[in-house]
C-alpha cells in the first residue's frame, strides 16, 4: 500500500488560511480530496495523512469531517490553540476522533523560534505522548537544535520533521542543516517526511536538484524512519506529483524492495498508527 504522508484540502471561502493569497496564483483555488485522489492514484498512491493548513481548530474538525467521509483520508495532522486556559481538553476532545493521528504547530510561521520549548507547553506535549498522537514538526533549520532539546525532555513523544525541515536548496546551502539533521537521526527517535522539498530549491526547479538533500536525509535516518509525502498541492508551486513521485523512486532506487516500500507506505502505518486509536482511560 503506498501511503502520501502529507497533503492538504482546503477551500477559500472559511477565510482562514491567512498564508493563502491570489499571489500564490497556482494553489489559489478550492483544493478537494477528490482532487488530491485524482493525482495519488495515477501514481499509484492509494491512501494519505491530511494535514492542516491553517491555526484555527475549526478548521482541524473540517478535515476531520472530510476524513469521515472519504476513505482514503487514513488520518489528519491538526492544530490546536496551544496557549487556551484549557488546551488539555481541547486536544483530549479532538483526540477523541478516531482519524486524528497527530497536532501540528506552525513554528515556520512563529517568530520566536524557542516558543515549543516554553513551560506552559510541556505538559500539553506530555498528554500528547500519552494519547499516542505524533507532533509533526513545520520548522527551518533554525528550529532543529530546538527539536533536539524537545525529544531529550520527551522521550517517548512520536516527532515527525515535515519536508525535511526545508533546507535553502536555492541557495545551495549545506550546514549547518546536514549535521543538524544527523544529530537528531543519531539522538533521538525522530522520523522525517521526504516532502516539500523542491519548492525549497528556488525558481522553476526540477525534482533532481533535491537529491543531494534527500540522500542525506535517507542515509542519516535510514529506510525505516523516512516517510514519503508530496505536500500537494503547495507542490504545484514548483512541479508536479508523478514528477516528485518519479524523482523519489529514482532517490531511492538504491533501496531494497521491503525498504522502499517502507518508506512509500509502512512507515506511515506504522508512526501514524493508522488503524490505532487513542487511549483516553
Amino acid at each position: 500500500m503506498r501511503i502520501d504522508a502529507h497533503f492538504h484540502s482546503w477551500q477559500l471561502a472559511r477565510g482562514d488560511y491567512g498564508w493563502l493569497t491570489p499571489a500564490l496564483s497556482p494553489i489559489y483555488r478550492d483544493v478537494n480530496v477528490p482532487d488530491w485522489q485524482a493525482q495519488a492514484l495515477a501514481a499509484g498512491v492509494t491512501g494519505g495523512i491530511l494535514v492542516q493548513a491553517a491555526p484555527t481548530e475549526a478548521e482541524t474538525w473540517h478535515l476531520l469531517a472530510l476524513a469521515e467521509r472519504h476513505p482514503s483520508v487514513l488520518g489528519v495532522v491538526g492544530w490546536v490553540d496551544w496557549l487556551a486556559p484549557d488546551a488539555a481538553q481541547r486536544i483530549q476532545a479532538l483526540a477523541r476522533h478516531p482519524k486524528l493521528k497527530g497536532l501540528r504547530p506552525m513554528l515556520q510561521d512563529i517568530p520566536d523560534p524557542d516558543w515549543i520549548l516554553q513551560p506552559a507547553l510541556q505538559p500539553l506535549l506530555a498528554l500528547m505522548a500519552d494519547l499516542g498522537l505524533v507532533f509533526d514538526a513545520l520548522v527551518k533549520p533554525v528550529h532543529l537544535p530546538r527539536l533536539l532539546t524537545l525529544a531529550e525532555r520527551h522521550p517517548s513523544l512520536s516527532i515527525v520533521i515535515d519536508h525535511s525541515a526545508k533546507p535553502d536548496m536555492a541557495a545551495g546551502t549545506w550546514q549547518p542543516w546536514a549535521d543538524q539533521m544527523h544529530a537528531l537521526a543519531t539522538h533521538t527517535t525522530a522520523v522525517c517526511k521526504l516532502s516539500g522539498m523542491v519548492t525549497e530549491a528556488g525558481p522553476h526547479p526540477v525534482p533532481q536538484v533535491c537529491r543531494r538533500w534527500a540522500e542525506h536525509v535517507l542515509a542519516c535516518f535510514g529506510p525505516d524512519r523516512v516517510l514519503w509525502g508530496s505536500d500537494w498541492p503547495v507542490l504545484e508551486l514548483a512541479g508536479s506529483y508523478a514528477g516528485w513521485s518519479q524523482a523519489c523512486q529514482q532517490f531511492t532506487a538504491h533501496l531494497t524492495e521491503a525498504e522502499r516500500a517502507a518508506v512509500f507506505g509502512g512507515n506511515a502505518l506504522r508512526v501514524y498508527r493508522l488503524g490505532v486509536f487513542p487511549s483516553l482511560s
